[in-house]
């Protein structure tokens, strides 16, 4: 059995250039979606770049995804953070700071 990778990578569009940026980041899959966190919060470029422009593309060990992310707030969503949360300090120990969700489409 092949196990989950580390790290999925994302590609956003640059909301001031247009050009696209791609990160490797950890990550988590609940509930058909697929979660990370910003250390930084809103003042890392990827979430700036998915709140002014929703869709993307990301990268889960050999399957590439279109599709949107969105910032989830704990505060309407309270039980999705706490899972999130969870999910994230079982796998990595760490779980502090914004979640972003990346909800798959496609594959391509």
């Amino acid at each position: 059995m092949e196990s989950e990778p580390q790290f999925l990578y994302l590609t956003t569009t640059g909301w001031r250039t247009g050009n696209p940026h791609e990160i490797e980041i950890w990550f988590v899959p609940y509930g058909g979606r697929y979660y990370m966190v910003s250390e930084h919060r809103e003042r890392s470029h990827w979430v700036q770049n998915i709140q002014r422009h929703t869709p993307v593309t990301f990268r889960v060990g050999e399957v590439t995804y279109r599709g949107t992310g969105r910032v989830v707030d704990p505060t309407a969503e309270p039980a999705l953070a706490q899972a999130v949360s969870a999910l994230m300090d079982a796998k990595y120990d760490w779980s502090e700071g914004l979640i972003v969700e990346l909800t798959p489409d496609e594959a391509v």
